[in-house]
């Protein structure tokens, strides 16, 4: 199995969703929030009160699926940084954090499992894209 909860969407996804959508549509004026909005925020109520960490996308409604959908598509595929460890027989890339197992597969990933690989690498704060290299490439050619 690559990630825990294959089709399963962690709380902290809806809420960035939910955020993506308030930016980009705010509320109006009678304070309405915007439908896609509306329909995430649904989701998060009912995890809210299930205290759920994680909802199957499947019992969505259309628009809740829809509006995370557009969300996920707003964000970077791949956590990649073109430096692969994994390519010189290491079980974990250090570049970017995935296993050998979740980089051979993450074209066939679906958005949720690509979603939890990146909740994991991001809790563990450990590849090399989140040190001081990330830093650096992000300044760009050394002077």
């Amino acid at each position: 199995m690559i990630a825990a909860h294959m089709s399963a969407i962690h709380i902290t996804d809806i809420e960035a969703a939910i955020n993506y959508w308030r930016n980009k549509s705010p509320a109006d004026a009678a304070f309405s929030l915007a439908a896609p909005t509306r329909a995430l925020a649904e989701v998060y109520a009912l995890m809210t009160v299930g205290q759920l960490e994680f909802s199957e996308d499947d019992g969505w409604t259309a628009a809740a699926r829809d509006a995370w959908h557009l969300w996920y598509d707003s964000t970077p595929d791949t956590p990649c940084i073109a430096i692969c460890s994994t390519s010189q027989g290491d079980d974990w890339c250090k570049g970017c954090g995935r296993s050998f197992a979740e980089v051979q597969h993450w074209t066939e990933m679906t958005p949720a499992q690509k979603r939890q690989t990146w909740r994991r690498i991001i809790l563990a704060n450990e590849a090399w894209r989140f040190n001081r290299y990330a830093e650096r490439a992000a300044e760009g050619p050394a002077r």
